[in-house]
Protein backbone atom coordinates (compact mmCIF):
# COMPACT_ATOMS: atom_id res chain seq x y z
CA UNK A 1 0.00 0.00 0.00
CA UNK A 2 2.28 2.13 0.80
CA UNK A 3 4.57 1.60 -2.44
CA UNK A 4 1.09 2.50 -4.00
CA UNK A 5 0.70 5.35 -2.87
CA UNK A 6 4.43 6.46 -3.55
CA UNK A 7 3.85 6.04 -7.18
CA UNK A 8 0.92 8.10 -7.23
CA UNK A 9 2.87 10.96 -5.58
CA UNK A 10 5.67 10.97 -7.68
CA UNK A 11 3.59 10.40 -11.01
CA UNK A 12 1.29 13.30 -9.71
CA UNK A 13 4.40 15.40 -9.22
CA UNK A 14 5.77 14.24 -12.44
CA UNK A 15 2.57 16.32 -13.94
CA UNK A 16 3.41 19.58 -11.69
CA UNK A 17 5.35 22.21 -13.97
CA UNK A 18 8.97 22.56 -12.76
CA UNK A 19 9.42 26.40 -11.62
CA UNK A 20 11.01 27.66 -14.56
CA UNK A 21 8.29 26.50 -16.60
CA UNK A 22 5.46 28.66 -14.59
CA UNK A 23 3.68 31.04 -16.86
CA UNK A 24 4.32 34.09 -16.05
CA UNK A 25 1.68 37.05 -16.24
CA UNK A 26 1.90 39.61 -18.56
CA UNK A 27 2.60 42.34 -14.96
CA UNK A 28 4.98 39.54 -14.20
CA UNK A 29 6.81 39.54 -17.19
CA UNK A 30 6.88 43.58 -17.23
CA UNK A 31 8.29 43.64 -13.73
CA UNK A 32 10.99 41.17 -14.76
CA UNK A 33 12.26 43.20 -17.51
CA UNK A 34 12.37 46.20 -15.60
CA UNK A 35 14.40 44.93 -12.87
CA UNK A 36 16.90 42.95 -15.70
CA UNK A 37 17.04 46.90 -17.53
CA UNK A 38 17.77 48.63 -14.31
CA UNK A 39 20.22 46.23 -13.95
CA UNK A 40 21.86 46.51 -16.90
CA UNK A 41 21.53 50.09 -16.86
CA UNK A 42 23.84 50.60 -13.73
CA UNK A 43 27.28 51.37 -13.28
CA UNK A 44 29.55 51.59 -10.21
CA UNK A 45 29.98 55.32 -11.04
CA UNK A 46 25.98 55.97 -10.61
CA UNK A 47 27.59 55.86 -6.43
CA UNK A 48 28.90 59.05 -6.71
CA UNK A 49 25.49 60.32 -7.20
CA UNK A 50 24.14 59.27 -3.94
CA UNK A 51 27.23 59.93 -1.83
CA UNK A 52 29.48 56.94 -2.25
CA UNK A 53 32.51 56.56 -3.47
CA UNK A 54 32.47 54.07 -6.88
CA UNK A 55 33.82 50.58 -6.26
CA UNK A 56 33.79 48.61 -9.74
CA UNK A 57 33.77 49.13 -13.55
CA UNK A 58 32.85 52.25 -15.34
CA UNK A 59 30.45 53.18 -18.61
CA UNK A 60 32.80 53.58 -21.36
CA UNK A 61 31.91 56.76 -23.49
CA UNK A 62 33.39 55.80 -26.52
CA UNK A 63 31.02 54.69 -29.54
CA UNK A 64 32.06 51.04 -29.81
CA UNK A 65 30.47 50.54 -25.94
CA UNK A 66 28.11 52.63 -26.46
CA UNK A 67 26.45 50.56 -29.76
CA UNK A 68 26.78 47.89 -27.43
CA UNK A 69 24.76 49.05 -24.84
CA UNK A 70 21.94 50.49 -27.52
CA UNK A 71 21.98 46.87 -29.14
CA UNK A 72 20.75 45.59 -25.92
CA UNK A 73 18.49 48.42 -25.25
CA UNK A 74 16.43 48.09 -28.24
CA UNK A 75 16.00 44.74 -27.71
CA UNK A 76 14.75 45.32 -24.11
CA UNK A 77 12.20 47.84 -25.58
CA UNK A 78 11.08 45.20 -28.61
CA UNK A 79 10.08 43.05 -25.28
CA UNK A 80 8.30 45.87 -23.51
CA UNK A 81 6.44 46.74 -26.81
CA UNK A 82 5.29 42.98 -27.04
CA UNK A 83 3.55 43.10 -24.18
CA UNK A 84 0.45 43.96 -24.68
CA UNK A 85 -1.73 45.72 -21.91
CA UNK A 86 -5.01 43.78 -21.95
CA UNK A 87 -4.16 42.10 -18.76
CA UNK A 88 -2.38 44.87 -17.07
CA UNK A 89 -3.27 46.88 -14.14
CA UNK A 90 -3.90 50.67 -14.44
CA UNK A 91 -0.13 51.01 -12.82
CA UNK A 92 1.45 48.53 -15.31
CA UNK A 93 0.11 50.47 -17.95
CA UNK A 94 1.66 53.89 -16.74
CA UNK A 95 5.03 52.22 -16.25
CA UNK A 96 5.03 50.77 -19.58
CA UNK A 97 4.43 53.79 -21.53
CA UNK A 98 7.44 55.90 -18.97
CA UNK A 99 9.81 53.22 -19.54
CA UNK A 100 9.29 53.48 -23.31
CA UNK A 101 9.51 56.80 -23.55
CA UNK A 102 12.88 56.34 -21.35
CA UNK A 103 13.85 53.82 -24.06
CA UNK A 104 13.27 55.86 -27.01
CA UNK A 105 15.05 58.51 -25.78
CA UNK A 106 18.56 56.57 -25.12
CA UNK A 107 17.88 55.12 -28.53
CA UNK A 108 17.56 58.19 -30.44
CA UNK A 109 20.34 59.94 -28.77
CA UNK A 110 22.68 57.34 -29.88
CA UNK A 111 21.07 57.26 -33.35
CA UNK A 112 21.03 61.00 -34.23
CA UNK A 113 24.79 60.84 -32.64
CA UNK A 114 24.22 63.70 -30.34
CA UNK A 115 26.46 61.93 -28.05
CA UNK A 116 29.12 63.57 -29.57
CA UNK A 117 28.17 66.52 -28.05
CA UNK A 118 28.83 65.82 -24.52
CA UNK A 119 27.51 68.73 -23.58
CA UNK A 120 25.50 72.37 -23.45
CA UNK A 121 25.62 75.69 -22.28
CA UNK A 122 25.24 74.65 -19.04
CA UNK A 123 28.22 72.22 -19.32
CA UNK A 124 28.48 68.61 -19.60
CA UNK A 125 30.96 65.72 -19.04
CA UNK A 126 33.72 68.20 -17.44
CA UNK A 127 32.10 69.94 -15.27
CA UNK A 128 29.67 67.58 -13.38
CA UNK A 129 31.33 67.08 -10.23
CA UNK A 130 31.13 69.91 -8.53
CA UNK A 131 28.27 68.89 -6.11
CA UNK A 132 29.41 65.11 -6.32
CA UNK A 133 32.60 65.59 -4.35
CA UNK A 134 30.77 67.96 -2.14
CA UNK A 135 28.91 64.90 -0.96
CA UNK A 136 31.24 61.63 -0.87
CA UNK A 137 33.28 61.13 2.73
CA UNK A 138 36.15 61.91 3.70
CA UNK A 139 36.74 60.82 7.47
CA UNK A 140 38.71 57.50 7.39
CA UNK A 141 41.72 56.17 5.36
CA UNK A 142 39.57 53.97 3.44
CA UNK A 143 37.64 56.82 1.55
CA UNK A 144 40.80 58.57 0.58
CA UNK A 145 42.21 55.15 -0.92
CA UNK A 146 38.65 54.79 -2.77
CA UNK A 147 38.54 58.37 -4.27
CA UNK A 148 42.01 57.46 -5.71
CA UNK A 149 40.93 54.07 -6.82
CA UNK A 150 38.43 56.01 -9.08
CA UNK A 151 40.15 59.28 -10.05
CA UNK A 152 41.68 57.26 -13.12
CA UNK A 153 38.73 56.18 -14.42
CA UNK A 154 37.06 60.09 -14.08
CA UNK A 155 40.61 60.78 -16.28
CA UNK A 156 39.41 58.14 -18.20
CA UNK A 157 36.13 59.64 -18.45
CA UNK A 158 37.70 62.82 -20.03
CA UNK A 159 40.01 61.26 -22.22
CA UNK A 160 36.85 59.23 -23.87
CA UNK A 161 34.70 62.21 -24.59
CA UNK A 162 37.22 64.60 -25.72
CA UNK A 163 37.56 61.51 -28.14
CA UNK A 164 33.65 62.04 -28.90
CA UNK A 165 34.05 65.46 -29.93
CA UNK A 166 36.85 64.77 -32.95
CA UNK A 167 34.92 61.70 -34.11
CA UNK A 168 31.90 64.95 -33.63
CA UNK A 169 34.55 66.94 -36.15
CA UNK A 170 35.15 64.08 -38.39
CA UNK A 171 31.16 63.85 -39.34
CA UNK A 172 29.80 67.78 -38.73
CA UNK A 173 27.96 67.19 -35.57
CA UNK A 174 29.46 69.76 -33.37
CA UNK A 175 28.13 71.98 -30.97
CA UNK A 176 27.75 76.01 -32.78
CA UNK A 177 30.27 78.73 -31.34
CA UNK A 178 28.34 80.47 -28.96
CA UNK A 179 27.78 77.14 -26.97
CA UNK A 180 31.86 76.56 -27.04
CA UNK A 181 32.72 79.88 -25.97
CA UNK A 182 30.90 79.24 -22.91
CA UNK A 183 32.46 76.04 -22.59
CA UNK A 184 35.90 77.60 -22.85
CA UNK A 185 34.37 80.16 -19.88
CA UNK A 186 33.06 76.82 -17.90
CA UNK A 187 36.12 74.98 -17.98
CA UNK A 188 38.68 77.73 -16.53
CA UNK A 189 37.43 76.81 -12.57
CA UNK A 190 39.24 73.46 -13.59
CA UNK A 191 42.13 74.41 -15.33
CA UNK A 192 44.80 75.69 -12.80
CA UNK A 193 48.34 76.43 -12.71
CA UNK A 194 48.99 74.59 -9.18
CA UNK A 195 47.09 71.34 -8.96
CA UNK A 196 47.27 71.59 -5.36
CA UNK A 197 44.07 74.19 -5.56
CA UNK A 198 42.30 72.08 -7.99
CA UNK A 199 39.16 70.91 -6.51
CA UNK A 200 40.04 67.07 -6.60
CA UNK A 201 42.59 68.01 -4.48
CA UNK A 202 40.48 69.70 -1.66
CA UNK A 203 39.97 66.90 0.67
CA UNK A 204 43.46 66.05 1.04
CA UNK A 205 43.45 69.31 2.58
CA UNK A 206 41.77 68.18 5.75
CA UNK A 207 42.97 64.73 6.47
CA UNK A 208 41.57 62.85 9.45
CA UNK A 209 43.79 63.68 12.57
CA UNK A 210 44.26 60.36 13.29
CA UNK A 211 45.04 59.02 10.14
CA UNK A 212 47.90 56.82 10.76
CA UNK A 213 51.58 58.24 9.45
CA UNK A 214 52.20 55.16 6.77
CA UNK A 215 48.76 56.25 5.42
CA UNK A 216 49.08 59.48 5.08
CA UNK A 217 52.52 59.27 3.48
CA UNK A 218 51.16 57.15 0.58
CA UNK A 219 47.74 59.09 0.30
CA UNK A 220 49.48 62.12 -0.37
CA UNK A 221 52.19 60.59 -2.54
CA UNK A 222 49.55 59.04 -4.70
CA UNK A 223 46.86 62.58 -4.73
CA UNK A 224 50.06 64.09 -5.98
CA UNK A 225 50.40 61.98 -8.56
CA UNK A 226 46.93 61.47 -9.86
CA UNK A 227 45.52 65.27 -9.49
CA UNK A 228 48.66 66.29 -11.26
CA UNK A 229 47.73 63.88 -14.42
CA UNK A 230 44.06 65.24 -13.79
CA UNK A 231 44.62 68.73 -14.26
CA UNK A 232 47.03 68.07 -16.98
CA UNK A 233 43.76 66.45 -18.51
CA UNK A 234 42.40 69.83 -17.95
CA UNK A 235 44.28 71.67 -19.45
CA UNK A 236 44.97 69.33 -22.93
CA UNK A 237 41.40 69.58 -23.25
CA UNK A 238 40.73 73.38 -23.17
CA UNK A 239 43.12 73.68 -25.30
CA UNK A 240 41.71 71.18 -27.68
CA UNK A 241 38.92 73.07 -27.77
CA UNK A 242 39.89 76.47 -27.74
CA UNK A 243 41.67 75.24 -30.74
CA UNK A 244 40.41 72.67 -32.80
CA UNK A 245 37.56 72.05 -31.67
CA UNK A 246 36.44 76.10 -31.97
CA UNK A 247 37.84 76.15 -36.03
CA UNK A 248 35.24 73.46 -36.57
CA UNK A 249 32.22 74.59 -34.62
CA UNK A 250 29.58 76.71 -37.03
CA UNK A 251 28.48 79.82 -35.89
CA UNK A 252 24.92 79.57 -36.56
CA UNK A 253 22.97 78.27 -33.94
CA UNK A 254 20.53 75.74 -34.98
CA UNK A 255 20.86 71.85 -34.74
CA UNK A 256 19.64 71.92 -38.21
CA UNK A 257 22.20 72.48 -39.47
CA UNK A 258 24.14 69.16 -38.20
CA UNK A 259 24.10 66.08 -40.09
CA UNK A 260 20.88 64.31 -39.53
CA UNK A 261 19.44 67.76 -37.41
CA UNK A 262 16.18 68.69 -38.79
CA UNK A 263 15.09 65.17 -38.16
CA UNK A 264 16.67 65.18 -34.81
CA UNK A 265 14.85 68.23 -33.94
CA UNK A 266 11.39 66.79 -35.08
CA UNK A 267 12.16 63.55 -32.45
CA UNK A 268 12.48 66.39 -29.77
CA UNK A 269 9.79 68.24 -30.09
CA UNK A 270 7.46 64.66 -29.82
CA UNK A 271 9.96 63.74 -27.19
CA UNK A 272 9.67 66.65 -25.15
CA UNK A 273 6.15 67.46 -25.67
CA UNK A 274 5.27 63.90 -25.35
CA UNK A 275 2.35 64.64 -28.23
CA UNK A 276 2.12 64.32 -31.52
CA UNK A 277 3.41 68.05 -32.88
CA UNK A 278 5.33 69.30 -35.51
CA UNK A 279 7.83 72.56 -34.95
CA UNK A 280 5.52 74.65 -37.22
CA UNK A 281 2.32 73.77 -35.17
CA UNK A 282 4.62 74.68 -31.75
CA UNK A 283 5.83 77.68 -33.65
CA UNK A 284 2.44 78.56 -34.16
CA UNK A 285 0.59 77.71 -31.08
CA UNK A 286 3.35 80.38 -29.31
CA UNK A 287 2.79 83.34 -32.05
CA UNK A 288 -0.92 82.84 -30.50
CA UNK A 289 0.36 82.43 -26.97
CA UNK A 290 2.57 85.80 -27.03
CA UNK A 291 -0.27 87.60 -28.43
CA UNK A 292 -2.65 86.66 -25.58
CA UNK A 293 -0.08 87.45 -22.79
CA UNK A 294 0.83 90.57 -24.27
CA UNK A 295 -2.64 91.58 -24.03
CA UNK A 296 -2.42 91.20 -19.93
CA UNK A 297 0.93 92.87 -19.96
CA UNK A 298 -0.34 96.32 -21.79
CA UNK A 299 -3.25 96.22 -19.07
CA UNK A 300 -0.74 96.59 -16.04
CA UNK A 301 1.01 99.43 -17.86
CA UNK A 302 -1.95 101.39 -18.39
CA UNK A 303 -2.76 100.22 -14.50
CA UNK A 304 0.12 102.01 -13.12
CA UNK A 305 -0.21 105.02 -15.54
CA UNK A 306 3.15 104.79 -16.88
CA UNK A 307 3.59 107.47 -20.19
CA UNK A 308 5.54 105.57 -22.44
CA UNK A 309 6.09 102.58 -25.29
CA UNK A 310 5.71 98.89 -24.14
CA UNK A 311 9.97 98.75 -24.75
CA UNK A 312 9.58 101.81 -22.69
CA UNK A 313 8.37 100.38 -19.45
CA UNK A 314 10.49 97.33 -20.12
CA UNK A 315 13.53 99.71 -20.08
CA UNK A 316 11.89 101.02 -17.12
CA UNK A 317 11.93 97.63 -15.26
CA UNK A 318 15.50 96.76 -16.11
CA UNK A 319 17.50 99.90 -14.97
CA UNK A 320 15.05 101.45 -11.97
CA UNK A 321 16.88 100.20 -9.02
CA UNK A 322 14.20 99.82 -6.98
CA UNK A 323 13.45 96.49 -8.54
CA UNK A 324 16.49 94.71 -7.76
CA UNK A 325 18.13 93.88 -4.50
CA UNK A 326 21.70 95.11 -3.43
CA UNK A 327 23.14 91.97 -1.44
CA UNK A 328 22.97 88.53 -2.70
CA UNK A 329 21.89 88.00 0.59
CA UNK A 330 18.73 90.03 0.23
CA UNK A 331 17.73 88.38 -2.65
CA UNK A 332 18.05 85.19 -0.75
CA UNK A 333 16.01 86.23 2.05
CA UNK A 334 13.73 87.72 -0.25
CA UNK A 335 13.59 83.87 -1.92
CA UNK A 336 13.33 82.78 1.29
CA UNK A 337 10.71 84.44 2.70
CA UNK A 338 8.33 83.99 -0.55
CA UNK A 339 8.56 80.33 -0.58
CA UNK A 340 7.29 80.16 3.56
CA UNK A 341 4.57 82.49 2.01
CA UNK A 342 4.20 80.11 -0.96
CA UNK A 343 4.27 77.12 2.12
CA UNK A 344 1.23 78.12 4.48
CA UNK A 345 -1.05 78.13 1.28
CA UNK A 346 -0.58 74.88 0.30
CA UNK A 347 -2.97 72.98 2.87
CA UNK A 348 -5.45 75.10 1.15
CA UNK A 349 -4.88 73.90 -2.62
CA UNK A 350 -3.31 70.17 -1.61
CA UNK A 351 -4.73 67.45 0.03
CA UNK A 352 -1.13 65.27 0.40
CA UNK A 353 1.88 66.69 0.68
CA UNK A 354 5.62 66.27 0.79
CA UNK A 355 7.77 64.90 3.70
CA UNK A 356 10.94 66.45 2.71
CA UNK A 357 12.35 69.87 3.30
CA UNK A 358 14.15 72.47 1.17
CA UNK A 359 16.45 75.44 1.70
CA UNK A 360 17.09 78.17 -0.22
CA UNK A 361 20.87 78.55 -2.04
CA UNK A 362 22.47 80.49 -3.99
CA UNK A 363 24.01 79.07 -7.45
CA UNK A 364 27.52 77.80 -7.16
CA UNK A 365 29.97 80.76 -8.14
CA UNK A 366 31.70 78.81 -10.65
CA UNK A 367 28.65 78.06 -13.16
CA UNK A 368 26.74 81.20 -12.30
CA UNK A 369 27.99 83.88 -15.04
CA UNK A 370 26.00 81.63 -17.33
CA UNK A 371 23.39 79.82 -15.70
CA UNK A 372 19.86 80.45 -15.16
CA UNK A 373 17.88 82.64 -12.72
CA UNK A 374 16.76 79.49 -10.81
CA UNK A 375 16.55 75.81 -10.48
CA UNK A 376 15.62 73.24 -8.28
CA UNK A 377 18.15 70.28 -7.23
CA UNK A 378 16.64 67.78 -5.59
CA UNK A 379 17.19 66.10 -2.44
CA UNK A 380 17.02 62.62 -0.66
CA UNK A 381 15.83 61.01 2.27
CA UNK A 382 18.45 57.84 1.67
CA UNK A 383 20.94 60.49 0.70
CA UNK A 384 19.73 62.32 3.95
CA UNK A 385 19.76 65.67 1.30
CA UNK A 386 17.22 68.25 1.57
CA UNK A 387 16.09 69.49 -1.56
CA UNK A 388 17.38 72.96 -2.66
CA UNK A 389 15.80 76.22 -3.99
CA UNK A 390 19.03 77.77 -6.06
CA UNK A 391 18.44 81.38 -6.46
CA UNK A 392 21.41 83.25 -8.93
CA UNK A 393 23.00 86.21 -7.20
CA UNK A 394 25.50 86.79 -9.84
CA UNK A 395 25.64 89.98 -11.25
CA UNK A 396 22.10 91.15 -8.85
CA UNK A 397 21.43 93.98 -12.05
CA UNK A 398 19.99 91.31 -13.94
CA UNK A 399 17.93 89.31 -10.86
CA UNK A 400 14.42 91.34 -11.45
CA UNK A 401 12.45 91.45 -7.70
CA UNK A 402 9.27 91.34 -9.55
CA UNK A 403 9.48 88.06 -11.19
CA UNK A 404 10.86 86.53 -8.12
CA UNK A 405 7.34 85.32 -6.36
CA UNK A 406 6.96 83.30 -10.32
CA UNK A 407 10.45 81.68 -10.38
CA UNK A 408 9.83 80.80 -6.50
CA UNK A 409 6.63 79.20 -7.40
CA UNK A 410 8.04 77.60 -9.79
CA UNK A 411 11.20 76.16 -8.69
CA UNK A 412 10.40 75.63 -4.78
CA UNK A 413 6.45 75.20 -4.07
CA UNK A 414 4.01 74.28 -4.94
CA UNK A 415 6.29 73.57 -8.17
CA UNK A 416 9.54 71.26 -8.69
CA UNK A 417 9.88 70.54 -4.93
CA UNK A 418 6.36 69.81 -4.13
CA UNK A 419 5.86 67.40 -7.24
CA UNK A 420 9.36 65.93 -7.47
CA UNK A 421 9.30 64.70 -3.27
CA UNK A 422 5.77 63.11 -3.91
CA UNK A 423 6.84 61.21 -6.96
CA UNK A 424 10.26 59.89 -4.94
CA UNK A 425 7.87 59.30 -1.87
CA UNK A 426 5.03 57.03 -4.08
CA UNK A 427 4.46 53.46 -3.10
CA UNK A 428 3.95 50.16 -4.94
CA UNK A 429 5.58 51.22 -8.71
CA UNK A 430 8.51 50.63 -10.00
CA UNK A 431 11.72 52.12 -8.48
CA UNK A 432 12.66 53.79 -11.75
CA UNK A 433 9.34 56.01 -11.82
CA UNK A 434 10.00 57.51 -8.33
CA UNK A 435 12.85 59.26 -10.36
CA UNK A 436 12.21 59.62 -13.93
CA UNK A 437 11.58 63.40 -14.76
CA UNK A 438 9.20 64.09 -18.22
CA UNK A 439 10.00 67.36 -18.83
CA UNK A 440 6.06 68.18 -20.37
CA UNK A 441 4.49 66.67 -16.95
CA UNK A 442 7.15 68.15 -14.33
CA UNK A 443 8.04 71.75 -16.30
CA UNK A 444 4.19 72.17 -17.44
CA UNK A 445 3.60 71.55 -13.69
CA UNK A 446 6.19 74.33 -13.02
CA UNK A 447 4.69 76.63 -15.21
CA UNK A 448 1.11 75.44 -13.88
CA UNK A 449 2.37 76.20 -10.04
CA UNK A 450 3.12 80.22 -11.20
CA UNK A 451 -1.00 80.27 -12.08
CA UNK A 452 -1.69 79.26 -9.35
CA UNK A 453 0.18 82.05 -7.38
CA UNK A 454 -3.02 83.83 -8.22
CA UNK A 455 -5.09 81.92 -6.38
CA UNK A 456 -2.42 81.67 -3.71
CA UNK A 457 -1.92 85.61 -3.63
CA UNK A 458 1.71 85.89 -4.10
CA UNK A 459 1.19 88.77 -6.51
CA UNK A 460 0.65 91.62 -4.43
CA UNK A 461 1.73 94.33 -6.99
CA UNK A 462 0.85 95.60 -10.88
CA UNK A 463 4.68 94.96 -10.84
CA UNK A 464 4.66 91.54 -9.32
CA UNK A 465 1.75 90.44 -11.87
CA UNK A 466 3.79 92.23 -14.82
CA UNK A 467 6.64 89.43 -13.83
CA UNK A 468 4.34 86.59 -13.22
CA UNK A 469 2.65 87.53 -17.18
CA UNK A 470 6.70 87.81 -18.27
CA UNK A 471 7.49 84.51 -17.17
CA UNK A 472 4.54 83.40 -18.69
CA UNK A 473 5.39 85.52 -21.88
CA UNK A 474 9.08 83.99 -21.41
CA UNK A 475 8.03 80.40 -21.56
CA UNK A 476 5.85 81.29 -24.85
CA UNK A 477 8.48 82.74 -26.68
CA UNK A 478 10.11 79.68 -26.29
CA UNK A 479 7.88 78.11 -28.59
CA UNK A 480 8.64 80.42 -30.85
CA UNK A 481 12.57 81.07 -30.31
CA UNK A 482 13.05 77.17 -29.85
CA UNK A 483 11.16 76.05 -33.19
CA UNK A 484 13.09 79.44 -34.90
CA UNK A 485 16.50 78.86 -34.23
CA UNK A 486 16.44 74.88 -34.70
CA UNK A 487 13.98 74.85 -37.58
CA UNK A 488 13.08 77.99 -39.29
CA UNK A 489 16.89 79.00 -39.49
CA UNK A 490 16.87 81.83 -36.91
CA UNK A 491 19.66 83.43 -36.31
CA UNK A 492 21.39 83.64 -31.97
CA UNK A 493 20.23 87.33 -33.24
CA UNK A 494 16.78 87.10 -33.97
CA UNK A 495 16.07 85.09 -30.97
CA UNK A 496 17.88 87.67 -28.17
CA UNK A 497 15.65 90.39 -29.91
CA UNK A 498 12.68 88.49 -30.09
CA UNK A 499 12.79 87.58 -26.25
CA UNK A 500 14.40 91.09 -25.28
CA UNK A 501 11.29 93.27 -27.22
CA UNK A 502 8.55 90.35 -25.36
CA UNK A 503 9.50 90.21 -21.75
CA UNK A 504 10.91 91.85 -18.87
CA UNK A 505 13.54 89.83 -18.46
CA UNK A 506 16.94 91.10 -17.78
CA UNK A 507 19.47 91.68 -21.10
CA UNK A 508 21.77 89.03 -19.06
CA UNK A 509 18.76 87.00 -18.36
CA UNK A 510 17.87 86.81 -22.13
CA UNK A 511 21.45 86.27 -22.81
CA UNK A 512 21.68 83.41 -21.13
CA UNK A 513 18.47 81.41 -21.70
CA UNK A 514 18.58 81.52 -25.38
CA UNK A 515 22.13 80.10 -25.24
CA UNK A 516 20.30 77.55 -22.73
CA UNK A 517 17.90 76.81 -25.66
CA UNK A 518 21.08 76.57 -28.49
CA UNK A 519 22.53 74.21 -26.49
CA UNK A 520 19.43 72.19 -25.72
CA UNK A 521 17.17 71.64 -28.70
CA UNK A 522 13.33 71.26 -27.46
CA UNK A 523 13.51 71.02 -24.00
CA UNK A 524 12.20 74.50 -23.87
CA UNK A 525 9.01 73.68 -25.41
CA UNK A 526 7.67 71.59 -22.78
CA UNK A 527 6.69 74.47 -20.24
CA UNK A 528 4.31 76.34 -22.35
CA UNK A 529 2.91 72.76 -23.72
CA UNK A 530 2.66 70.73 -20.54
CA UNK A 531 1.07 73.89 -18.49
CA UNK A 532 -1.69 74.41 -21.58
CA UNK A 533 -2.57 70.99 -21.53
CA UNK A 534 -2.87 70.97 -17.12
CA UNK A 535 -5.28 74.12 -17.27
CA UNK A 536 -7.01 72.24 -19.98
CA UNK A 537 -7.52 69.15 -17.82
CA UNK A 538 -8.37 71.65 -14.84
CA UNK A 539 -10.78 73.84 -17.16
CA UNK A 540 -12.71 70.01 -18.29
CA UNK A 541 -12.80 68.79 -14.44
CA UNK A 542 -14.68 72.17 -13.43
CA UNK A 543 -16.91 71.52 -16.14
CA UNK A 544 -17.99 67.90 -15.84
CA UNK A 545 -17.93 68.62 -11.68
CA UNK A 546 -19.24 71.87 -11.73
CA UNK A 547 -19.91 72.84 -7.61
CA UNK A 548 -18.27 69.43 -6.57
CA UNK A 549 -15.23 70.13 -8.01
CA UNK A 550 -12.26 69.70 -4.92
CA UNK A 551 -9.00 71.60 -5.96
CA UNK A 552 -7.26 69.39 -3.79
CA UNK A 553 -8.63 65.84 -5.01
CA UNK A 554 -8.05 67.43 -9.04
CA UNK A 555 -4.57 68.48 -7.79
CA UNK A 556 -3.75 64.74 -6.26
CA UNK A 557 -5.02 63.26 -9.56
CA UNK A 558 -2.66 64.78 -11.24
CA UNK A 559 0.38 64.25 -8.90
CA UNK A 560 -0.76 60.85 -7.42
CA UNK A 561 1.27 58.73 -10.28
CA UNK A 562 4.78 61.11 -10.70
CA UNK A 563 5.79 61.54 -14.13
CA UNK A 564 3.95 61.05 -16.86
CA UNK A 565 3.56 61.69 -20.36
CA UNK A 566 0.39 64.47 -21.26
CA UNK A 567 -1.63 61.64 -23.22
CA UNK A 568 -1.63 59.22 -20.43
CA UNK A 569 -2.46 62.55 -17.85
CA UNK A 570 -5.49 62.80 -19.67
CA UNK A 571 -6.82 59.49 -19.74
CA UNK A 572 -5.86 59.50 -15.81
CA UNK A 573 -8.10 62.42 -15.43
CA UNK A 574 -10.63 61.33 -17.28
CA UNK A 575 -10.90 57.88 -15.10
CA UNK A 576 -10.78 60.76 -12.47
CA UNK A 577 -13.78 62.87 -13.15
CA UNK A 578 -15.86 59.39 -13.76
CA UNK A 579 -15.12 57.98 -10.90
CA UNK A 580 -15.86 61.59 -8.87
CA UNK A 581 -18.99 61.49 -10.79
CA UNK A 582 -20.27 58.24 -9.36
CA UNK A 583 -19.29 58.89 -6.05
CA UNK A 584 -21.21 61.85 -5.94
CA UNK A 585 -24.58 61.26 -7.45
Amino acid sequence: MKRYLFFILLSVLACQPAEKDIVQSDGQKLAQLFDEIEKFSSSSEDSLYRGFHPKGAWRSALPEARAQRIDSLQKFLDEVLSIGDVNLSEQEKISKQVMIISLRDRIDQFRYKIYYIPFNAEGGFYNNMERTLQRLPFTTAQHYYDYLHWLPKYITVLKENRILMQKGMEEGIVAPKVIVRNTLELLKPWVVQDYHTSIFYKPFGTLPADLQETDRKAILEKADQLVGELVGEYQSLKTFVADEYMAAAKEAPGISLVPGGKEYYENRVMHYATLPLSPDSVHNLGLQEVARIRAAMEAIIQEVKFSGSFSDFLKFLRTDPQFYAKTPQELLNYAAWLSKRAEAQLPKLFNKLYTLPFTVEPVPDNIAPTYTGGRYVGGSWESKRTGIYWVNTYNLKSRTLYTLPALTLHEAVPGHHLQISLAAELKDIPRFRNQYYISAFGEGWGLYSEFLGEEMGMYTTPYDWFGRYTYEMWRACRLVVDTGIHYKGWTREQALAYLSENTALSIHEVTTEIDRYIGWPGQALSYKIGEIKIKALRKKTEEALGDKFNIGEFHEAILQNGSVPLTVLEMQVDVYIDNALKSKI
